[in-house]
């Protein structure tokens, strides 16, 4: 018999729940060289037969039985009052039910319970024969039984309108239910009991309320309850952060080098600082990052809520932070003239910008000035004025200098250039809106950028030469399922895609050189946009597409990522650097961070999308009427999605309304045509349009299509044709007066319309 074999496996997994892991496995039987072709294999058969749970991408558990430490998804609570869960695998839950017994010892007073329908990953043992589970975190509390919305009080009662486009629930709330609501406030509801009563409207009861419609911080707050984004800390996380005590560790003395923070105007925390000099053959680097890890020490209160949260979530008028302000604003910013704790990289790079070494520096630092990108760009420009005029021999030519270097590296490596247009909502002082601002691109923004992408790179050469755990940025390569749909769209236009060759970012790039300024320059660059996968964190490593690196990690960013929190306890672990670093217990649950963060991350992005989309609503209120230029950026069956110019408002064109022609949608072109004349409208097309309905409580916008439609496109016409009659591959979907579309086409308000995520950007 071969080894190893089936027995030999599940004996070994059986005597040691703690081990996991295929690598776990592998070590405890001595697994060596062809050997581990052969693991893999018994552990695929005996997932496949049942024997074996995959709880993450390389680790398994007994099937009938859960692992020592991992999430479980509580579902139920039985008749003695105790939560019930099961551990959650890669299908679903499994194995025997688990009893919940509390925090774990730690925690007790400072953590969230979880509830039904909560997950959390928890320690799990077997005490007198039942299995129990001790919370370590909760990772994701269940909120779809509530709803978030406005009250309106009628004459019968109250009801509750959802603040999600895509909800389709009302809650009619009776007066003893109402808990002093009044009309227009805001308010979190859930279903009221109402016993074997099966027909009749949805009951509700108001549990919170958390504002007024008239508020100008409405939006913000609407988002923040609806994706339960933690607000408040717990007390002893603030105590924590009130009373910092950082790690004793040993710092080399950076003071003296001059670090400047280069932030935007209105930065409230200074997370990294930047210095270059000339050397005789190239240039030297140092990135310098505030030492978050000496303050949020491993299983603390505050990394236990850091955790939690994942990131600080950044809305139009506030953000909400990952750390107290007493940290991220304060002690853990790095302020002019202040001395403070960091973990820094210095690097040395040739003359073309190619890196010849880097070391890492637990370090203490005094910003020498804090400037913002736009007065370090104008001394640059030539207009130099204050800090930045005095700094501008000794301080910020070398650093443009190095970038110069750096871009030669950078264009060498070609990464995908996308240079979308980022808008900024201004307010007043009162919290009304001021207008809508498009951020210019500065030299100073890509200086910044790079050497933040080249610290990052660092981190994980380094963490992996020493054969730490970490958790990478990963951002998948294009799918060939994608790459096809690019293609297939691309012979539309007459561009041509080679569907045989391995998706490159130089391929991409000079198709966006070809298109630049033309007629299909914007609709090719949401092409590009869709076809990419979403970055993520994970403890594989996947390279980084976009940025065209092999290995990537985030290392920047630990006041507003905890992700980059890790990193920097990986190095400070693996170069012994201090007694503050990853921690054993923290090594073997990477990859459930890497996903619980992953998940944190999209939970913030939708959250700043939905308030972003209901302020440029509430902005657009008083312009019911007027006309506006905009830009096709979405075609669905139902209508065209429209980004307004100027403000970059998405509004909707129901598709029934254009015209009283039939039209058809072609999803290989992204276009709607007229049967018949073949007339179009396609993705990137300039319009003009009206706004017809505004409806702040969902951030919506209905729209009235003014312009014509495009002629029918040379060589698409007679192919169209062939599918309207029959003789060819008939249309994906086809919609119009009177005909089926899946939703219902002049029925109902716009605000119960479902808007997909054609807006997809990819944090780097």
């Amino acid at each position: 018999m071969s080894f190893p074999d089936k027995k030999t496996v599940l004996d070994f997994i059986r005597d040691n729940p703690n081990a996991t892991t295929k690598q776990d496995i592998a070590r405890g039987l001595h697994v060596k060289g062809r050997e581990r072709a052969v693991l893999r294999e018994i552990l695929k058969e005996l997932e496949a037969d049942g024997t074996l749970e995959r709880t993450g991408k390389r680790a398994w558990s007994q099937a009938d039985r859960p692992p020592s430490t991992g999430v479980v998804q509580f579902t139920h609570t039985d008749e003695n009052g105790d939560l019930i869960g099961k551990a959650l695998g890669d299908n679903g839950p499994f194995g025997p039910d688990i009893i919940y017994s509390g925090l774990s010892g730690k925690q007790k007073g400072e953590a969230t319970e979880p509830g039904e329908g909560d997950r959390a990953l928890c320690k799990i043992t077997q005490v007198d024969g039942d299995w129990q589970a001790r919370a370590l975190t909760v990772l994701e509390k269940q909120l779809t039984n509530s709803l978030v919305g406005m009250y309106s009080q009628g004459p019968r009662g109250g009801k509750v309108t959802p603040a999600n486009r895509k909800e389709r629930r009302e809650f009619l709330i009776q007066e003893a239910d109402r808990h002093g609501a009044e009309d227009g406030d805001l308010v979190v509801t859930t279903p009221k009991p109402q016993g074997r009563r099966q027909y009749g409207p949805n009951l509700g009861v108001i549990r919170e309320v958390i504002g007024h419609i008239s508020d100008p911080r409405s939006a913000s707050l609407l988002a923040i309850h609806a994706h339960g984004i933690p607000v408040d800390f717990p007390e002893a996380a603030l105590e924590q952060a009130r009373n910092p005590k950082p790690a004793a560790a040993e710092r080399e003395d950076l003071t003296k080098t001059p670090l400047i923070t280069i932030d935007p105007h209105d930065a409230r925390d200074h997370d990294d600082a930047v210095f270059a000099e000339q050397l005789d053959d190239g240039w030297r680097v140092i990135v310098a990052i505030a030492d978050v890890a000496a303050f949020v020490t491993p299983d603390s209160p505050l990394d236990r809520e850091a955790l939690k949260r994942g990131n600080s979530t950044y809305f139009p008028d506030r953000v909400v932070p990952m750390l107290p302000f007493e940290l991220s604003a304060d002690e853990c910013s790095l302020r002019e003239g202040e001395l403070r704790r960091c973990m820094a990289v210095e690097m040395i790079f040739d003359k073309s910008g190619s890196k010849r070494s880097h070391r890492f520096i637990r370090g203490m630092m005094k910003s020498a000035a804090k400037l913002s990108y736009e007065e370090a760009q104008a001394a640059i420009d030539g207009k130099p004025g204050g800090k930045a005029g005095d700094m501008l021999e000794t301080v910020l030519k070398p650093l443009w200098g190095a970038y110069a270097a750096l871009s030669k590296a950078r264009d060498d490596r070609s990464p995908l250039d996308l240079d979308l247009p980022e808008r900024r909502i201004v307010f007043s002082e009162d919290g009304e809106i001021e207008g809508i601002i498009t951020k210019e691109r500065l030299d100073a923004h890509r200086l910044i950028e790079e050497f933040m992408i080249q610290a990052n790179v660092a981190a994980a050469e380094t963490l992996e030469k020493q054969k730490s755990p970490l958790i990478y940025r990963v951002h998948d390569t294009p799918t060939d399922a994608k790459i096809a749909a690019f293609a297939e769209f691309l012979q539309t236009i007459d561009m041509k895609w080679n569907i045989g060759q391995r998706p490159q970012t130089e391929n991409f790039n000079r198709l966006l050189g070809e298109i630049r300024d033309g007629d299909y320059d914007q609709m090719v660059t949401q092409m590009v946009l869709r076809t990419q996968a979403q970055a993520i964190y994970s403890e594989e490593n996947l390279g980084h597409f976009g940025l065209n690196l092999i290995r990537y990690a985030h290392f920047t960013s630990p006041i507003r990522r905890y992700a980059d929190l890790i990193v920097h306890r990986a190095l400070i672990a693996s170069l012994g650097l201090g007694p503050d670093g990853l921690s054993k217990d923290m090594s073997v649950r990477l990859e459930e961070m890497a996903q619980h963060i992953s998940d944190t991350e999209r939970r913030s992005m939708a959250a700043e999308r939905e308030a972003t989309d209901r302020y440029l609503a509430i902005f657009l209120a008083d312009r019911v009427g007027s006309e506006f230029e905009g830009r096709i950026t979405g075609v669905t069956g139902a209508g065209l999605f429209i980004a307004l110019a100027g403000s970059g408002a998405d509004g909707f064109v129901p598709i029934s309304s254009i015209s009283d022609d039939y039209w058809v949608h072609d999803d290989t072109a992204m276009q709607i045509y007229a049967r018949g004349s073949g007339k179009t409208y396609g993705l990137g097309q300039i319009v003009r349009v009206k706004l017809k309905e505004v409806t702040p409580l969902q951030g919506g916008l209905l729209l009235e299509m003014l312009s014509d439609p495009m002629p029918a496109p040379e060589g698409r016409q007679e192919a169209r044709e062939r599918h309207d009659t029959g003789r060819g591959r008939p249309p994906r979907r086809k919609t119009g007066p009177g005909k089926p579309t899946g939703k219902r086409p002049g029925k109902g308000k716009f605000n119960k319309k479902t808007l997909p995520k054609h807006k997809r950007k990819s944090r780097k």
